[in-house]
């Protein structure tokens, strides 16, 4: 089974926990049953290869979020980047070309897409499995899963399909309705449309070509900033005829506020919280290396991190958004392919953050041209190559590295920098990666 995730943008909605580089998929708020937790994108990933071992996976996503990518699920699930935001169309177009041209996939395989966030069990990746199937036996060009409502909601689009079997020919599509509406269509059978599809990549790629000037994956990456923003509902779906719908009537959570992720959370408090016996519906997330006390609490949420606290009624916590965008703040944490950072203290002319690197992993050969950094080794073990020459370091050893100072470090144990950055112009993008030439690490 071939699988495309498309992870999406930033998921302001979960604001401290998420921001501009560390998106909702990545927060890791779902207990495993070796006691550790894990996030959206890896517990789907790990669902995927305990359903079928064999799968291939590939993530569509930014540039912003491989790095997360890579520290959450490893190195071996296959990765289309998009230089922008295209919606997913263009995104889809993209992943399927990528994996025809680029991994070398049979265009008349099959290809099931759907997106990396929703909370689903191990029977929504056995229906996946069965949707291929579908598309593998080419009565039809697509195949949807639609999914049975659990009330009548106004978030999600309606598919109406021509009777009630299991897998149906679809009759219709309906935009998100107001309630009244919505209870309607599912009074007349109707499903969620849960942004599932399954298709031979031939036929995605045949209407990619209908309606954008591309030969390949490569030129397609190219021009990709051109496209048209639409979505494949729009561009694909809603203008097939030969399609059907498949009925999912298991777990399906669309994870996308505070509200409904507690839902699903396995215990009140994760992080250093308390919570009194007169607190009811309410959740705590405690990232901060401080203690969180509630008490009498009703329906409540309490999120902190590095980026800030939020105190909400679980049901205002829907509309955080705007008031989200209007808090202008550096990224204050995020995970790297090589470990991860937390910004301690800002100031007008210096930057003082924690760098852990996991074992065995480094971070590339770079230097700043507008400011410099002192590194302090707080616990573990490393490598660290200045300007070409090499010396390990331990709890203690400080390191430091003035502007144009050609500087990395490896781990050989985890790893953990106090870093400093000093400058009157301290920015994200000061920073120019070089080869490491000459020297083993």
């Amino acid at each position: 089974m071939h699988i495309i995730l498309l992870s999406g943008g930033s998921g302001k909605r979960l604001w401290p926990l998420s921001n501009d580089v560390r998106s909702k998929q990545f927060i890791k708020l779902f207990k495993t049953e070796n006691g550790e937790y894990e996030s959206m994108v890896q517990r789907m990933y790990r669902q995927i290869k305990k359903v079928d071992p064999e799968a291939s996976v590939t993530i569509g996503t930014s540039k912003a979020q491989v790095s997360a990518i890579n520290n959450q699920v490893g190195i071996n699930v296959g990765i289309c980047v998009e230089p922008c935001r295209r919606d997913t169309f263009p995104a889809i177009a993209l992943a399927s070309a990528y994996l025809t041209d680029y991994e070398n996939i049979d265009p008349d395989e099959p290809v099931v897409v759907c997106p990396v966030d929703p909370y689903v069990e191990d029977d929504y990746f056995k229906a996946l499995s069965t949707l291929s199937d579908i598309a593998a036996d080419g009565e039809v060009n697509l195949a949807l899963l639609g999914m049975e409502p659990t009330y009548p909601s106004e978030k999600y689009g309606y598919i109406i399909p021509e009777n009630d079997s299991l897998v149906s020919r679809v009759s219709t599509f309906k935009e998100k309705p107001d309630k009244v509406t919505a209870a309607d269509y599912i009074s007349k059978g109707a499903l969620w449309n849960g942004g599932v599809f399954a298709f031979k990549l031939r036929y995605v790629l045949d209407r990619a070509h209908e309606l954008i000037d591309f030969t390949d994956f490569y030129d397609l990456r190219q021009k990709y900033d051109t496209l048209e923003k639409i979505s494949f509902d729009y561009a694909v779906v809603e203008k097939e005829s030969s399609i059907a719908v498949m009925r999912f009537a298991g777990k399906w959570k669309d994870l996308g506020t505070w509200n409904t992720l507690t839902e699903a959370m396995d215990e009140p408090s994760i992080g250093e919280a308390t919570l009194n016996e007169k607190c009811v519906n309410t959740h705590v997330i405690n990232e901060l290396d401080m203690p969180i006390l509630c008490m009498g609490l009703k329906d409540v949420i309490v999120a902190a991190s590095a980026e800030g606290i939020l105190v909400s009624d679980k049901e205002q916590s829907s509309y955080i958004k705007p008031y989200v965008d209007a808090i202008d703040q550096q990224v204050m944490f995020a995970e790297k392919s090589w470990g991860s950072f937390r910004v301690l203290d800002v100031q007008d002319e210096s930057l003082t953050i924690r760098v852990t690197l996991t074992r065995g992993h480094k971070m590339n050969y770079h230097y700043h041209n507008r400011r410099d950094e002192v590194w302090t080794v707080i616990e573990g073990r490393g490598i660290v190559v200045i300007d070409g020459t090499q010396m390990n370091v331990s709890p203690g050893d400080v390191v430091r590295m003035p502007k144009g100072t050609k500087h990395t470090v490896k781990a050989i144990t985890e790893l953990k920098i106090m870093e400093v950055q000093l400058g009157k112009d301290i920015r994200v993008d000061d920073k120019v990666k070089i080869p490491l030439e000459g020297i083993e690490l």
